[in-house]
């Protein structure tokens, strides 16, 4: 199979050749890399080099970094000389490297193969990004040492050959960790010879995508039942990913998943179950020896495969109902002295732990390996938030971020309802790009424990291989630049002309890139003092002009140019279209804008919001600022309990509409409201039901629903009470009170 690299540059102009009497100078800033370079120094001109380059140095790279040079189609007999020179001496990092194009000559220099490597994908970005090769030296290096991408494939099993694609495009971006989550509740992907039911059972099912096999009471059958679905891989073919990774400088680290997400593992092998039943418990039984020989002789196999010193255990959301009650698992914690099932997870984390490091390996576990307290040695890897991780480096153990809220590449990326059906919350590249792995809160020296950063992508909504590649594509290019360039180089006025060139770049290779949207994103700030709507306006699209009208019609090349933000204080109905190259990109948009009358006043809250979701707090539903797309921004107020909450508008008050904005997810359970009261008094004491408004929408309809709930008409009241009834499961969210 042709490697990535190898295709999109057999289909170049290979003379990038360059005439001698051009003089002109490149600007630094407009080279179109990923990750961008730390330090980039402009040279007078452009270089004469042609392609395929020709190496003038032997025996400086290793066989595999020569293999991989060859195949790259950038390497040939007649071209411009390309030196590579490796250099022990060198005060330079391991990944570190210095790339120098001269007028006829280009040298990339670094003390190992792995700088040598990242230099070369920086010449492969620019052969591929630039009509002319400009003279210049770039020293670079990366700000953390793991920079990582995660792809589920128990949920939806994924082909060999699409995972070298994806190890293709993360070398190029320079990522260089693949967590591979090989098992979990709906397939063990991995043959373990020692166990073949695993594979021959376990790993198949009689639904093509895991929603429909969830739906279908989550059983599974035989490989050879007709119509069965799923695969696993073979040790030979997870051998060849881990060779064909390696080639690439990047390390696949395995996942077996423990205590949890076990339901596949003890369908088949029920007598490591707390019961002995199959299809009854998805938690090993911890207080079963023969759990823990079962594992130990998996992570025997695991180890002869994947070379890697890091090992994923997994560690998440285990249920631990069934240990209560378990005669061995209380056997367990009595003989340990464990106080709660807490206690008895963290055993078992510690002591298959304990396991992996007498052969040499260390393990990572999700945050929830710190309940009970955290086994030594272990690497957190913090995804509910940034606490666990900061908890962890706290403690003098290691981390790597990946919170759900700017890592999780499983949820949307533009407006839902253009989108194919994904988990729920909206994560667009922009947010990615503003990720910073080190919180405020650590020390110099805690900061040092944080390894790096990686995306994860899991796949219940993501059933097919093009659709994996159209939620990793273009955010994890924004998270290589997370990972590699330190703070203070970021900027998203100056990514975002290079993400545009990218995305071309990777259509142009065949990727089933998510191209960025072309709608104006309209934001809207209060102004208490001047009692108007601050209106902001922007475009990911670059380059881009923004037209609008404020009188209802429609924008053309000729309407007005956002050029600052607008002051709003009468209703107005905003309509916006974006430009390129004298044409809409899309269809125009229009906002109503207005003055909200409930925007400062008094709120009593009659019941709390979650402490998980407190958006504003008090002060959330009537700050003028209104939630996106993803009940995760930071706008949208989550309850678990009916939602009841009286404003005060301070005198008698003509009220002609009230409503809230709910939105329906039923994947992370979120939910719309059975219904909506809304009440009126004059003395906070009395109230009057105005209007009783029933929610239409089935609680098993998909998709993200938003739905506003409320009253129109004509009233005069100073007291307005907003109650929400809450379904009795998961989440109720609303984004702001709206009094007009």
């Amino acid at each position: 199979m042709k490697n990535l690299v190898q295709t999109s540059l057999l289909t170049l102009v290979v003379s990038l050749g360059l005439n001698s009497c051009i003089t002109e100078t490149k600007s630094a800033d407009d080279l179109k890399l990923i990750p961008y370079p730390n330090e980039v120094t402009i040279g007078r001109g452009f270089s004469k080099c042609k392609t395929p380059f020709s190496i003038v140095t032997n025996g400086v790279t290793d066989s595999l970094f020569n293999d991989y040079l060859q195949s790259s189609g950038l390497i040939g007999t007649q071209g411009s000389p390309l030196a590579f020179v490796k250099d022990t001496t060198l005060q330079m990092g391991a990944e570190q490297y210095e790339l120098n194009i001269g007028k006829d000559k280009v040298t990339i220099t670094a003390t190992g193969d792995a700088g040598l490597f990242y230099g070369f994908q920086t010449l492969l970005q620019l052969v591929q990004t630039e009509d002319k090769l400009p003279v210049l030296t770039i020293s670079d290096s990366p700000r953390f040492d793991y920079r990582g991408m995660h792809l589920d494939v128990s949920r939806h099993f994924y082909s060999t050959d699409f995972i070298k694609k994806q190890l293709d495009l993360m070398a190029f971006y320079k990522m260089n960790y693949f967590h591979w989550h090989l098992t979990d509740g709906a397939g063990w992907r991995l043959e373990i010879k020692k166990y073949p039911l695993l594979t021959d059972v376990a790993a198949w099912r009689p639904y093509a995508t895991w929603k429909d096999w969830w739906k279908g009471g989550n059983k599974y059958c035989s490989k050879d039942t007709p119509g069965a679905q799923g695969g696993y891989y073979t040790q030979e073919e997870a051998k060849e990913i881990v060779a064909y990774a390696a080639q690439r400088h990047i390390i696949v680290v395995p996942e077996i998943e423990l205590p949890a997400h076990s339901e596949e593992v003890l369908a088949v092998y029920p007598e490591l179950s707390c019961t002995g039943e199959p299809y009854k418990h998805a938690d090993f039984c911890v207080g079963n020896e023969k759990t823990f020989e079962f594992l130990q002789d998996v992570f025997d196999e695991v180890i002869s495969i994947f070379p890697s010193e890091l090992v994923h255990l997994g560690g998440d959301e285990a249920g631990k109902g069934a240990w209560k009650k378990c005669p061995k698992c209380q056997k367990r914690m009595k003989d340990n002295n464990l106080k709660d099932v807490d206690e008895l997870q963290s055993y078992m984390i510690g002591r298959m732990g304990q396991y992996l490091m007498s052969k040499g390996k260390t393990f990572i576990g999700w945050d929830e390996i710190l309940e009970g307290g955290l086994a030594e040695g272990a690497v957190v890897m913090s995804w509910r938030g940034e606490e666990g991780g900061i908890k962890s480096v706290k403690m003098g153990h290691r981390a790597i971020m990946t919170p759900g809220g700017y890592c999780y590449f499983d949820a949307y990326q533009k407006e839902p309802s253009t989108q194919p059906e994904a988990i729920g919350g909206y994560l667009p590249v922009e947010k990615v790009y503003s990720y910073n792995p080190v919180p405020d809160s650590l020390t110099t020296e805690e900061a040092k424990l944080i390894m790096g950063v990686q995306g994860n992508v899991w796949t219940e909504y993501i059933p097919t291989a093009e659709h994996a590649e159209y939620m990793i594509h273009p955010r994890m290019e924004a998270l290589a630049e997370v990972a590699w360039n330190k703070v203070e180089k970021k900027s998203w006025e100056n990514f975002k002309p290079r993400i545009n060139k990218h995305i071309q770049l990777l259509q142009e290779r065949g990727v089933n890139v998510c191209t960025l949207s072309p709608d104006v994103v309209v934001t809207q700030i209060p102004d208490t003092l001047k009692q108007c709507m601050r209106v902001e306006m922007k475009t990911d699209l670059y380059p881009a002009e923004i037209r609008y009208t404020l009188d209802g019609s429609t924008p053309d090349k000729n309407s007005l140019l956002y050029t600052e933000p607008l002051e709003i204080s009468e209703r107005t109905n905003l309509t916006t279209v974006v430009y390129q190259a004298d044409a809409p990109a899309a269809t125009p948009q229009t906002k109503e804008i207005f003055w909200n009358k409930a925007i400062g006043k008094k709120l009593t809250y009659n019941t709390n919001y979650s402490g998980q979701y407190p958006a504003g707090g008090d002060k959330a539903l009537n700050n003028g600022l209104y939630g996106g797309f993803g009940y995760g921004d930071g706008r949208w107020q989550g309850f678990l309990k009916d939602m009841d909450v009286i404003v005060d508008m301070g005198e008698p008050t003509e009220i002609h509409r009230v409503k809230g904005r709910f939105m329906q997810i039923i994947g992370p359970w979120v939910w719309l409201p059975m219904f909506v009261e809304i009440q009126i008094s004059d003395d906070g004491e009395n109230f009057t039901t105005i209007q009783k408004d029933m929610n239409p929408v089935s609680e098993d309809e998909d998709g993200v629903i938003f739905r506003d709930f409320g009253f129109e008409g004509d009233v005069n009241a100073r007291y307005v009470r907003y109650f929400a009834k809450y379904n009795g499961k998961g989440f109720l969210f609303i984004d702001e009170l709206v009094i007009d």
